[in-house]
């Protein structure tokens, strides 16, 4: 006995558009994003496969993902970009997982847990440069240096920020994130450090702007087949996730009949109307009631 209603995952899509990202970075290092179990894909699977594609790196959200893939076998670096808590520094390290570093006590922690194993761990110091969010800021930026250079087993692997506006290719705030962030690692390099990574770019940064500085590129959502904006659509990206049901029944309704919750939906004409056993319970959202279109047999049929 088969659910009617399934979730395919292509993986030979998922390597196209890994293929199609790489192209677009001129061949060098990918860190693919497979955070929220790879935006629902299988986060396991996806990087299973992409290691084959060849990713140099993964990126997670929170440690608890990166710990599932180390127990998958995947042995990739893994970073974790919403850093972690101080307590979590000692199963980060024996994980091998490096937490993007914005806050001071964890990087005490990580090197605390570095001298008891007499290990130097690493970790990616970033930088707000415009998006708001987590990050060191840009005028505190000497007084965070002064700290990590006096933490022994601590070592800054990479420089890191993220964009806020990159999916409006003409927007020039990309631009004023790109030369903040520059003018962030100099002073990095300055301080004598030699970070190994410099990355800047998402999915629209990656296939819309060029950063000579970056050597490190982290691709999500157009891994997956999602357009990073409208300006995008040239892009050949393939679609990785498919949901497929069957069709349950077949009514003829007359004109003026309503359908389903709040008949949000009124025949205009006599209509044949198809009903299909996946809803609200199954995760389809209501909001995009009589908004969405579904393919029966090749044919692109309104969902109302």
């Amino acid at each position: 006995m088969k659910h009617p209603n399934q979730v395919l995952v292509d993986l030979d899509a998922l390597g196209h558009n890994f293929r199609q990202a790489r192209a677009a970075f001129g061949g060098r290092p990918l860190l693919a994003v497979v955070k929220a179990d790879a935006y629902g894909h299988g986060a396991v699977e996806v990087a299973r496969a992409l290691t084959d594609e060849g990713a140099d790196m993964f990126g997670v959200a929170h440690p608890v993902e990166g710990a599932r893939l180390r127990a998958a076998g995947i042995d990739r670096p893994i970073l974790l970009f919403c850093g972690a808590h101080p307590d979590d520094a000692g199963e980060l390290a024996d994980q091998e997982l490096t937490p993007m570093l914005f806050d001071l006590e964890l990087a005490r922690a990580l090197n605390a847990a570095g001298r008891t194993r007499g290990r130097v761990l690493p970790v990616h110091l970033k930088i707000d440069t415009g998006m708001g969010r987590a990050g060191f800021r840009p005028e505190t930026l000497d007084e965070v240096l002064a700290v990590l250079d006096g933490l022994d087993h601590v070592a800054v692997e990479g420089v890191v920020s993220h964009l806020a506006l990159a999916d409006d290719a003409a927007n020039p705030f990309t631009a004023r994130q790109y030369e903040t962030f520059a003018a962030c690692v100099e002073r990095v390099r300055a301080a004598g450090f030699k970070p190994r990574w410099l990355h800047l770019s998402n999915s629209p940064g990656l296939f819309g702007q060029n950063f000579p500085l970056c050597n490190l590129a982290r691709p999500g959502i157009s891994l997956y087949g999602g357009l990073p904006g409208e300006s995008f659509r040239h892009l050949d990206l393939q679609p990785v996730m498919h949901v497929v049901s069957r069709i349950a029944q077949i009514n003829r309704l007359p004109a003026g009949s309503g359908l389903s919750y709040g008949h949000r939906f009124v025949t205009e004409r006599d209509s044949l109307i198809a009903a299909v056993p996946f809803g609200y319970s199954d995760g389809y959202p209501r909001l995009v009631t009589n908004r969405a279109e579904v393919l029966v047999r090749g044919r692109r049929i309104r969902q109302v």
